[in-house]
């Protein structure tokens, strides 16, 4: 089974993570949160992601997940996937949400490669239109289409 990492903003991380135990009754086993603090020095957050990644990672690998691409949290993320000590056993998904989340836990006694695939199908599943769709032009006005 791969370890799961949520590294995102705080309290992002953390909140997910309750989640699962709102869902489950409990953290799933191999599930870590690491809330990136404001202002917190990359290399400091790079130090708790691998302290963190090597509590839970096994020889099924490693899925993190992580929240805004090009932020501190998704190039920590990356930064750790490319580490020799982890032997290219880790995959990042940039734009966690709950769905993906809970497609990462379902899938991940799968292969690594296909738990990823299945938890970004996930995510993207999870985001639809629920009521009324508008346009809004360029004034900022939402125009109800029927």
């Amino acid at each position: 089974m791969a370890g799961i990492l949520i590294i995102a903003h705080a309290p992002l991380a953390s909140a997910l993570q309750e989640f699962t135990r709102h869902v489950y009754g409990e953290v799933p086993d191999r599930l870590k949160a690491l809330d990136v603090m404001a202002h917190e020095d990359a290399k400091v957050t790079l130090e708790r992601a691998v302290e963190a990644a090597q509590s839970i990672n096994s020889d099924k690998g490693l899925l993190v997940l992580t929240d805004i691409m090009g932020a501190t949290p998704a190039n920590v993320a990356s930064r750790l996937a490319h580490m020799a000590e982890f032997d290219g056993h880790v995959r990042v998904i940039a734009g966690v949400n709950l769905p993906m989340l809970m497609r990462a836990i379902a899938y991940r006694s799968e292969p690594l490669d296909s738990a990823t695939q299945k938890a970004m199908h996930g995510g993207q599943q999870g985001i639809i239109p629920i009521g009324h769709m508008g346009h809004i032009d360029d004034n900022k006005q939402m125009e109800v289409k029927d």
